[in-house]
């Protein structure tokens, strides 16, 4: 609850841009350690003059978009100055304030976002809420009428607060603590009830929503019948553009948070509603209208700047005085009156539209891969697996029927199986992870504004290459078309792969796509399938892969060679390649700083040589026995000592990863008399389990060799 997400959308941030004495002070800040410009603006906040205030929380809005300037701020307390002007007398001060406070929050992290909470930035917050509520309860005029009049309107105001709650709720769990105290539920769907008036406020908070319910049984029970059919007709609206696109699928990720309280005989038909959503969203193809959007865009600037040179003509006709002979320029730009919001970035409407969309599809497939994944197991039940005097019964049981995937955390439940089916979600999902439409990107790399989008259709290919790891995993190789459709799409991940010569440099791609063929080769070897990877292409990912920075790569290629090698180990003729796979193993298992990584190579080696006449040959020439003796004790050393001083005391009671470090002195015994051992289980379980633990705790697998002189 209320913890950061790595992967989440980063939301737009307030940029004021324009002629603002705040703002020149802001550029002369960049690089400089001198915060005297940050000491300025935050002393004109107590500036009598209403339009100082808000030229200042402009600067300041720009001002902590600079890394080093956010430092200054926090030491000169930043948040308790813009905080009370959250309730300013001026809306134009309350607005830019907000969005002063969006942009630190946005820009901050995780830190920062807990150091507002702990300055008491949700009094504030939470009070500007309940205004801007009763504000609009005592409109009588129409939200357009009270744009016109008035521009920096309420509706405004309350989005940008409603964007630096959704910041803070999402990096800190005391927020929505407060959230859900304060009953700020109400005056939030009060604001999603006006999706049909302003969408812009509707997807703030339809964000934040998606946010606040995620793991917050306190907040769910909160739900009214009323709250629901709030959720329902917005994510039910007939309109289509792509404001409403985004809108609708950020409160279909609400809807599916919200599952546990929605009673059993709905449950088919709220699920079929989001995967409508999720499936309608993921039929449009996103190149087509990047493409479209901006040739729209360029239309409309040509059309604009004709009208304009024909206004300016025209002005300048008028300024020449019949008295003055001398020659007037053509051109004369007549100044008018700056508003604050004025200096916000013009909205582009067919940028914003792509924008929406291409965030529509993430959103989409991200909530896809929630679905298809289960809560983890909590400690209690992690303790009491381990400590029960069935567990290894258990444990070997489970390991077989998931086909190799020891407690997989996967899960689908026959209502989205039966969804997921009628709404050809796997198919849909498979689009996605080909290339972004190559005219697409090259018109968006030409623009500067619309560059951000290569990297948002880049992400989408990732994020539906995450969801196709997930869906190899759970659905029989029926639903996913048969043997002939894996092997098809081991072809396709290949081709994604290997048309790419510097795939090794995207490491958010590699990740992806290794997990995936990762996925897609353990079914395909469970199933007795021949896999389409050449000996030369698998070295050449797992070559280019052991060198990522990246951990997951490391481990998701250390896999990939463990699963191939204890396919090949079965076969005639492949002493060579079994060869190549131990001893890059090895050197994986002794040389890679990651304890993570190392233990994945072992267990990959005791997958590959556990039994095969080819397997056993190439480990007496490679001499994998002595090399694993030698390593022994190097290992158990290096990661003792490691965890002597980090976290020892927790795992020496977790007896399951005790019991795994029995294994590795046994299987070399059993190698050394020439029998084999009957299974790596051991080892698996506690694998699995500190995957759970690497976040934290990363040397964690060094449990594996306890310092146990009677076991050796």
């Amino acid at each position: 609850m209320g913890k950061s997400r790595t992967k989440r959308f980063k939301r737009p941030q307030f940029s004021p841009t324009g002629d603002c004495q705040a703002e020149a002070a802001a550029n002369g800040t960049e690089g400089e350690e001198d915060d005297g410009p940050a000491a300025e603006l935050l002393e004109k906040l107590q500036h009598p003059s209403a339009e100082v205030r808000e030229c200042a929380c402009a600067g300041l809005a720009r001002l902590v978009q600079q890394r080093p300037a956010l430092l200054g701020l926090a030491r000169r307390d930043a948040v308790r100055r813009l905080g009370p002007l959250l309730l300013d007398p001026s809306l134009a001060v309350r607005e830019t304030a907000a969005g002063a406070l969006r942009n630190l929050s946005a820009c901050g992290g995780f830190e920062v976002c807990d150091d507002m909470v702990t300055k008491d930035i949700m009094t504030p917050l939470v009070a500007l809420l309940k205004e801007c509520s009763a504000g609009l309860d005592s409109n009588e005029m129409s939200p357009q009428e009270k744009k016109d009049q008035n521009r920096n309107s309420i509706e405004n105001i309350a989005n940008e607060a409603m964007n630096v709650l959704w910041n803070i709720c999402e990096c800190s769990s005391r927020a929505v603590s407060i959230f859900n105290k304060e009953g700020c539920l109400e005056i939030v769907l009060k604001y999603l009830s006006r999706f049909s008036t302003n969408v812009d406020l509707a997807i703030s908070v339809a964000y934040c929503l998606q946010t606040v319910t995620e793991d917050n049984p306190e907040l769910l029970n909160s739900f009214t019948a009323p709250a629901l059919h709030v959720l329902e007709s917005a994510m039910l609206s007939p309109v289509s553009s792509m404001d409403y696109i985004l809108l609708k699928t950020l409160v279909a990720g609400t809807v599916w948070n919200l599952k546990d309280i929605i009673p059993s005989k709905s449950q088919a038909e709220i699920i079929n509603a989001i995967l409508k959503i999720l499936s309608e969203v993921l039929e449009v193809d996103p190149g087509e209208i990047v493409i479209q959007m901006k040739e729209a865009e360029t239309q409309r600037l040509k059309a604009a700047a004709e009208t304009e040179e024909i206004r300016e003509n025209a002005n300048g006709d008028n300024l020449i005085e019949d008295d003055e002979m001398e020659e007037v320029p053509h051109k004369r730009k007549v100044r008018r009156k700056t508003f604050i919001s004025d200096l916000l970035p013009p909205t582009d409407k067919e940028l914003r539209e792509a924008m929406a969309l291409l965030t529509a599809q993430q959103t989409a497939l991200e909530i896809i891969v929630n679905m298809c994944c289960s809560e983890d197991p909590s400690d209690d039940e992690w303790e009491e697996l381990s400590s029960s005097d069935e567990s290894d019964a258990f444990m070997e049981n489970s390991f077989s029927e998931c086909g190799g995937q020891l407690l997989s955390p996967l899960c689908l439940s026959h209502e989205v199986h039966t969804a997921f089916t009628n709404y050809l979600i796997p198919k849909k999902i498979f689009e996605k992870t080909a290339f972004p439409n190559s005219i697409a990107v090259d018109l968006c790399s030409r623009s500067p504004t619309w560059k951000s989008l290569v990297r948002k259709m880049n992400t989408i290919q990732c994020r539906a290459l995450v969801c196709l790891q997930s869906l190899v995993s759970l659905l029989d190789v029926d639903h996913l078309g048969g043997a002939a459709a894996l092997q098809t799409l081991a072809q396709h991940l290949s081709q994604l792969l290997f048309s790419q010569p510097d795939f090794a440099k995207h490491v958010d791609f590699l990740e992806a796509i290794s997990s995936a063929l990762r996925a897609l080769l353990q079914t395909m070897a469970s199933k007795n399938i021949s896999q389409c990877m050449t000996p030369d292409q698998l070295m050449t990912l797992c070559t280019a892969g052991i060198h990522s920075s990246n951990t997951g790569v490391r481990v998701n290629v250390v896999s990939i060679l463990g699963i191939t090698g204890s396919v090949l180990a079965k076969e005639d003729g492949t002493l060579e390649t079994l060869k190549t796979i131990g001893c890059f193993l090895l050197e994986v298992a002794t040389k890679d700083p990651s304890l993570v990584v190392a233990g994945e190579a072992l267990d990959a080696l005791f997958d590959v040589f556990a039994d095969g006449k080819e397997a056993e040959r190439a480990s007496i020439q490679i001499k994998l026995l002595s090399a694993l003796k030698e390593f022994q004790p190097v290992f158990k050393t290096k990661g003792l000592t490691s965890l002597q001083q980090r976290c020892w005391p927790w795992l020496q009671s977790t007896e399951v990863l005790t019991g795994a470090g029995r294994f590795l002195p046994r299987w070399l015994t059993h190698m050394a008399v020439g029998r084999r051992p009957h299974s790596s289980l051991f080892l698996k379980t506690a694998l699995e389990s500190t995957r759970h633990l690497e976040a934290t705790c990363p040397v964690a697998l060094t449990t594996l060799f306890p310092a146990r002189d009677e076991e050796f």
